[in-house]
């Protein structure tokens, strides 16, 4: 069955999927709206007393809900001057060394940072650190700063729309060098990190703070996005979010940071949890 499912990753039309799900996802009929409510919550199980709200009727549409704030006590952001903290709610696919410009993405397949971020500043993260993490449909779908920074520059590099689910990230070599992205630039206290928000199929919409929705529409070259509004970030200040699930990247470089020991693969995080610590 795996087999079957890997190939419909590769002839499905994710893009005309994906404009279907975001126009699904805004559907204003309460009738429809409550129903679907409903079921995600007991499929995935979601704490739905995190929300700020638990009426349905706050939401008016199904994305509202599924981009949610939470109450701001659920998600305290650790204020240690060196922390890094975890800019979402996930599990770690990935975490480790970035070796020669290198990535390791599952067991036999890795992609390089040049092709991740397309980029000449891949070589500011050379021999640095990275960790990926992936959000599911039951996770808090708000990214936000690692640290304090100032968002530098945006790119917008369009692709695929492959599942980013942990069965597709051991098959698909590269997939997450090849599903669309938006590659953001921070400077901070350690030197540059890159921050990438990567689409997926049903992954309707990529939002940002400073600049609202980048996608939908669907651009068919890279696209370098100047940041307007709110440049400056405080570590847990929100920067974006996801219009459905999807994960994130960071990139840091060589020497400026420690993850946690006990990260791995598999390992839980929420947002705002010290995941690491910068070393300059």
């Amino acid at each position: 069955m795996r087999i079957i499912a890997l190939a419909f990753q590769y002839i499905l039309p994710h893009r005309m999927l994906s404009r279907l799900m975001y126009h699904l996802m805004r559907i204003r009929f309460k009738p429809i709206k409550h129903f679907t409510l409903n079921r995600m919550i007991k499929a995935f199980n979601i704490n739905l007393d995190e929300a700020a709200s638990a009426n349905y009727d706050d939401y008016e549409h199904f994305n509202a809900f599924f981009t949610r704030a939470l109450k701001p006590s659920v998600r305290p952001i650790d204020t240690m001057s060196d922390s890094i903290i975890s800019p979402v709610d996930g599990v770690i696919s990935q975490v480790g060394q970035i070796k020669d410009g290198r990535i390791f993405q599952a067991k036999g397949h890795e992609f390089t940072c040049k092709e991740l971020i397309a980029s000449e500043f891949d070589e500011d993260f050379r021999n640095g650190s990275f960790i990926t993490i992936y959000l599911s449909p039951k996770d808090y779908h708000r990214m936000h700063a690692p640290v304090t920074c100032e968002l530098k520059s945006m790119r917008h590099i369009p692709g695929r729309l492959f599942s980013v689910a942990d069965w597709t990230t051991q098959k698909i070599p590269r997939l997450f060098a090849r599903n669309e992205r938006l590659v953001n630039i921070l400077q901070t206290q350690a030197g540059k990190v890159a921050y990438v928000y990567v689409g997926a199929i049903l992954v309707s919409s990529m939002e940002t703070v400073c600049n609202g929705v980048i996608t939908p529409p669907y651009a068919s070259q890279v696209t370098d996005i100047i940041p307007e509004g709110k440049t400056h970030y405080n570590k847990g200040d929100e920067m974006g979010r996801f219009n459905m699930g999807s994960t994130v990247i960071l990139l840091f470089p060589k020497d400026s940071m420690a993850f946690e020991p006990e990260l791995q693969a598999g390992s839980p995080l929420k947002m705002g949890e010290r995941m690491g610590t910068m070393l300059q």
